[in-house]
């Protein structure tokens, strides 16, 4: 049996909360956080709205899916985010013990990877779903962002 619930279509969901991040004038990143097959956590980049520079998309999904499992750790969880996590995201997936991160687009400057980022030595990783259309998505929020300045 098929099942429909993969991590594309997961990344799915991430990409239509990126997509609600750029209509709010937010870097457009979203993120899931997904229990057996069942998304616990929904979010993207909140830093503008709340003037926050931790209210990135990870960091409100891991504090959802924490309020929702009723603790501080997320051993059984998968997270899907639209933007390879960044140095301060990463620090909170190490301690948050997540089982898998699956992102889309690689951040070449400012990712976890580029900044040797130790991720919880459990937590297995996986990159490139969707990833073309997730970089088309950030490389429009920016080129109108220069063009409205």
């Amino acid at each position: 049996m098929i099942n429909p619930f993969d991590d594309t279509y997961f990344m799915r969901k991430a990409l239509q909360e990126a997509e609600v991040a750029f209509e709010k004038g937010e870097i457009p990143v979203g993120a899931v956080i997904v229990v057996q097959d069942r998304i616990i956590a929904r979010t993207h980049n909140l830093t503008e709205l709340l003037n926050d520079v931790t209210a990135h998309a990870e960091m409100q999904a891991i504090t959802s899916a924490a309020n929702f499992l009723g603790g501080k750790y997320l051993t059984d969880c998968t997270l899907y985010v639209t933007l390879e996590p960044c140095q301060m995201c990463a620090g909170a997936l190490y301690w948050s013990q997540i089982a898998k991160i699956v992102y889309a687009a690689s951040d070449e400057q400012r990712g976890f990877k580029t900044l040797g980022t130790q991720l919880h030595p459990k937590t297995k990783v996986i990159s490139g779903i969707l990833a073309e259309e997730a970089s088309a998505l950030l490389k429009r929020f920016f080129i109108e962002k220069r063009n409205l300045n």
